[in-house]
């Protein structure tokens, strides 16, 4: 069993993962920190776990050593601070934006600011299990991933994977909770509650990642991507117009992702001719860790519309993270992550 540290375990990420690692077989939390709460009791944050731990948060100021750091502070906070964690602990999962991009250009692109630590993202693995398993086996440091680029990455993966696709056009339907603990006016209840609305027609920092995972040409990566806001708490909702270099049948599009993802822990493939349920919808996959994926074909149209669907705070933050972390130690995959979601909800 190893000893774990969540560093900024007040927010809605850090709670998920406590909420996890408290059950996790081969892991002992030994520390929570924020600022904020210091002294409080865990369950004073996260209700939900109320009788489940006696855990207090400390100060980061107070941080112990631990086999694990994860780390799930605000973003650009984590890259300042990176050589003080790495010197108490063997392993770090970071679950910000902070190293998930390769160069420094690209964060000078897509988030404005010049990393401050550029010789430490060569260090990390990006953290999405699904497409860097075998660099994340025994590796000392995972990246976190962006929410919206995780649905749209493992979405379209096996189509960029076989390079079939000319061009696509991206939307993300995203819940409230994707915009973090602390309020702000978007997400004051009044203005929130019942909302649609797209609030990043281009230019999200996340298609940095997807750049990244995909393999597109910067310069001309033929990918347009929006995210709209939906009035629900958990959940994103990738869906993906592929317009074909030629056209495909669905059986040829069926036989990809299941060659790709039929022996994936976490990739459900979701296409029913009967049903409400017929097409993926992250209502349903509320506290779990899966990705659901469904297509169709539109073989006249010369294009393939994918949805992918997850909940943004466990595959999309916290999930990945422990899937990370079970296999930089080599365990079972599906260690702590075994919950199906709830139906109905």
């Amino acid at each position: 069993m190893i000893k774990a540290a969540i560093v900024g375990a007040s927010g809605y990420a850090g709670g998920e993962l406590l909420r996890l690692l408290l059950f996790h077989p081969e892991v002992e939390v030994t520390q929570i920190t924020s600022e904020t709460y210091a002294g409080q009791y865990a369950h004073f944050v996260h209700p939900n776990l109320r009788g489940q731990t006696g855990l207090q948060f400390s100060s980061l100021s107070e941080l112990q050593p631990a086999d694990l750091l994860f780390l799930a502070l605000p973003h650009g906070m984590a890259w300042g601070q990176i050589d003080r964690f790495a010197g108490m602990t063997e392993r770090i999962v970071d679950l910000s934006g902070d190293f998930r991009l390769r160069t420094p250009a690209d964060y000078e692109k897509w988030y404005e600011h010049k990393h401050p630590h550029p010789e430490w993202l060569e260090r990390f693995v990006y953290g999405l299990p699904e497409l860097h398993r075998a660099e994340m086996a025994g590796a000392k440091y995972v990246s976190g991933v962006g929410c919206n680029a995780t649905v749209t990455n493992l979405a379209l993966w096996p189509l960029y994977k076989r390079g079939i696709v000319r061009e696509t056009v991206v939307e993300v339907k995203v819940g409230s909770s994707e915009g973090g603990h602390d309020p702000t006016p978007a997400s004051h209840h009044p203005e929130r509650d019942g909302v649609v609305r797209t609030y990043s027609p281009f230019g999200h920092r996340h298609i940095g990642e997807m750049i990244q995972e995909l393999a597109l040409d910067p310069a001309k990566p033929n990918f347009h991507f929006t995210v709209t806001s939906v009035g629900i708490v958990r959940g994103a909702l990738a869906t993906c117009h592929c317009l074909l270099k030629a056209p495909v049948e669905e059986r040829d599009v069926w036989r990809m992702y299941r060659d790709d993802y039929g022996k994936e822990p976490f990739v459900r493939l979701v296409r029913s001719q009967r049903g409400i349920h017929r097409y993926p919808e992250p209502k349903l996959l509320s506290g779990s860790n899966y990705c659901d994926i469904g297509f169709a074909a539109d073989v006249e149209g010369g294009r393939v519309i994918v949805i992918g669907a997850i909940d943004n705070l466990m595959k999309g933050a916290a999930g990945s993270a422990v899937q990370s972390m079970n296999v930089m130690y080599g365990w079972d995959e599906k260690l702590g992550l075994g919950f199906p979601g709830l139906h109905p909800i």
